[in-house]
């Protein structure tokens, strides 16, 4: 395995540990009940959005995403590589989340709450039950303003944190890699937020920022890495996603198996997801990792065992990759600690191939993702073309009556200009 993601081959790794059945047992693991609360939370700032983002005010101020079948890309699937594969295929349209279009839109926008509800309580700003509306006036951004908020980021959670707290009146700084994308730097910078930028990659960024946070009291830094408020936000999904699956008519239990196939970079997004599905689901959902091959983080933890102990340069991996909001070289310890047991697996996806599948998907069902949101998308092929001892030792045999779902990530706020090249770049892979 280890030799393979030297070469940057694609690999399947099936988690020999899977528990199928209940989360493990961890004081450091969030509750059920905190998933509830901060599904709350996002509800109790519903008039703050739709008052704030004006195209939220439509649904209400809700921070959700749709929930669509795809079978044309299944069929383009199935001829891309030559196999015909049972199941139902959904896409669950996180780059369509409002305001910062991609999953980070949930976590990112969960820690910026939190820190916003608790100022304001201090403050006296807001009184518990009162309409959150108020903390977007001129008097409530005065007081934010004497606050900071730090993030490292590759870009995504930078906007969601960036853009939301900004609107707050937050000062904010993003700790950015140079390789992150320009247009989310200028769109930040837009905002009236710094952007710092670090000629190496991610970790460099995310040491930064905590190091901004350690030397100012009033600055509070968003750990992407251990951060329990981002993990709560994106656990908040699943009960989303299980409300839609039912409003579908998809069943889920033991006839019924779930897959979810989720793009990852430091592991916090799906890692919260996984943990939200599995307190609804328990062992009739898989939840999957996937990650570009110049980048496997997670998969070198979780396979080693050595979890934010081991990074890809040293198996002497570039971590450079067009799926640039999994840029990650070194994997979260929360994350891979408490959940390996409740993860399946996880599989790599060359750049080329994200490529393909982007426009795979552009000609076939009309939708536009950014490269990192296509990891996920070769979960449903690879599920069906690998049959060895580790995987019937987990799974059914019931997978013709499977559902996967593929998490598209990010790509709502991605420029014109981009998109088509993007295109031309995936074409030119035929």
């Amino acid at each position: 395995m280890l030799e393979k993601l030297r070469r940057y081959q694609e690999v399947t790794w099936y988690n020999p540990d899977y528990q199928t059945v209940a989360l493990p047992s961890s004081p450091l693991l969030p509750k059920k009940a905190e998933i509830t609360e901060a599904a709350a939370r996002f509800s109790r700032f519903r008039d703050f959005f739709a008052a704030a983002f004006p195209e939220t005010a439509p649904a209400g101020g809700t921070i959700t995403s749709p929930l669509v079948a795809i079978p044309q890309m299944q069929q383009a699937l199935a001829s891309a590589y030559q196999t015909e594969f049972s199941g139902r295929l959904l896409l669950k349209c996180d780059h369509l989340l409002p305001i910062a279009g991609s999953i980070k839109a949930r976590g990112g926008f969960h820690e910026v709450l939190c820190q916003a509800e608790k100022i304001a309580l201090a403050e006296n700003l807001l009184s518990p039950g009162e309409n959150t509306s108020r903390l977007g006036s001129t008097e409530a951004r005065h007081i934010f303003s004497r606050y900071r908020l730090a993030v490292g980021s590759t870009g995504n959670l930078g906007l969601a944190i960036g853009i939301l707290g900004a609107r707050f009146g937050f000062t904010v700084t993003v700790h950015m890699a140079a390789a992150a994308k320009s247009w989310k730097k200028k769109l930040l910078r837009g905002h009236g937020i710094e952007v710092v930028e670090y000629q190496a990659d991610y970790s460099l960024a995310v040491a930064a920022g905590r190091r901004q946070a350690a030397d100012d009291a009033s600055c509070h830094f968003v750990d992407d890495e251990n951060s329990t408020d981002l993990f709560l936000g994106y656990a908040v999904a699943a009960a989303e996603l299980a409300g839609q699956l039912a409003e579908a008519g998809v069943n889920v239990d033991a006839d019924h198996p779930l897959h979810v196939h989720l793009p990852c970079g430091v592991g916090g997004a799906p890692g919260g997801v996984t943990f939200g599905l599995k307190h609804l689901f328990a062992g009739h959902v898989h939840c999957w990792f996937a990650e570009p091959t110049h980048s496997p983080c997670m998969l070198l933890g979780l396979y080693t065992g050595l979890h934010e102990k081991i990074a890809v340069r040293d198996l002497g991996l570039d971590n450079q990759t067009v799926a640039d909001g999994l840029a990650v070289g070194r994997p979260s310890g929360l994350v891979g600690r408490l959940l390996s047991p409740v993860i399946a697996g996880a599989y790599t996806v060359d750049d080329q191939h994200l490529l393909r599948q982007l426009v795979l998907l552009q000609e076939s069902e009309k939708i536009a993702l950014e490269p990192s949101a296509l990891a996920g998308m070769v979960g449903i092929v690879r599920l069906h073309h690998e049959h060895d001892a580790s995987r019937s030792k987990n799974f059914s045999d019931r997978e013709a009556d499977a559902t996967h779902v593929v998490w598209a990530t990010g790509g709502g706020m991605v420029p014109p200009d981009e998109h088509r090249a993007y295109s031309r770049l995936g074409k030119s892979h035929f």
